[in-house]
């Protein structure tokens, strides 16, 4: 397991990740280069632009970095919801 995922050409660290985009950018300025490309929003205010496949990549890293959501099956003595 790799602390880094590839976003477009960089090396991404994924404890700089603070959130994922679900949806598409749009802002409808005829100038805007980012138009249907995801946001991955990085600490001190930096962000990378990506398409859907890179975002997807992107959160299954950081899944698979953190462990993943845990049902109730995964703590057999119930304490999960403490």
């Amino acid at each position: 397991m790799t602390i880094f995922c590839i976003v477009d050409d960089k090396h991404v660290p994924l404890y700089r990740v603070m959130w994922v985009s679900a949806t598409p950018h749009f802002c409808g300025a005829e100038d805007c280069e980012r138009e249907g490309q995801y946001e991955i929003r990085l600490e001190q205010g930096e962000s990378v632009w990506c398409t859907q496949k890179e975002r997807d990549r992107m959160l299954e890293a950081l899944e698979a970095w953190q462990g993943g959501l845990a049902g109730p099956e995964a703590d057999p003595e119930g304490d999960w919801q403490t």
